[in-house]
């Protein structure tokens, strides 16, 4: 490295009094950048990226495996068309004469995610089959 000496003071750049780079680079086409990556830096990426891996690996077998609501088989489901006067009561009966017709109805209200009773004709109803 040359020191330059310009009107007696002493600068520590390693360029000569035209302005000209003095290392051994100074004939390099390469563009130098001025980013530098810092500890902290290198810290913060290495983080991200192990943050990303672990996500992906954590949710890559929740989206690959089919849905499995439980042991037993899916019920197949029976459509109906409601009819002028009639309710969930006597659709329960019908559907279900030997079973208690407050459960029957909890699991038509579940099925077609009503929150209420009331019943519209022409409304249709899913109901289990397997009753």
């Amino acid at each position: 490295m040359t020191m330059a000496i310009h009107s007696g003071t002493v600068f520590g750049s390693p360029r000569t009094t035209t302005g000209q780079a003095t290392d051994a680079s100074a004939g390099d086409d390469r563009v130098r950048t001025r980013l530098r990556l810092t500890r902290r830096g290198r810290l913060v990426f290495g983080t991200l990226g192990v943050l990303v891996v672990l996500a992906f690996a954590l949710l890559l077998p929740l989206a690959a495996s089919p849905a499995v609501a439980g042991d037993e088989a899916a019920e197949p489901l029976q459509v109906i068309t409601v009819e002028h006067g009639q309710s969930l009561w006597s659709i329960a009966e019908s559907i279900a004469p030997q079973a208690d017709p407050r459960e029957v109805i909890a699991d038509i209200l579940s099925l077609n995610g009503l929150t209420s009773a009331e019943l519209v004709p022409g409304q249709q109803l899913a109901l289990p089959a397997g009753r």
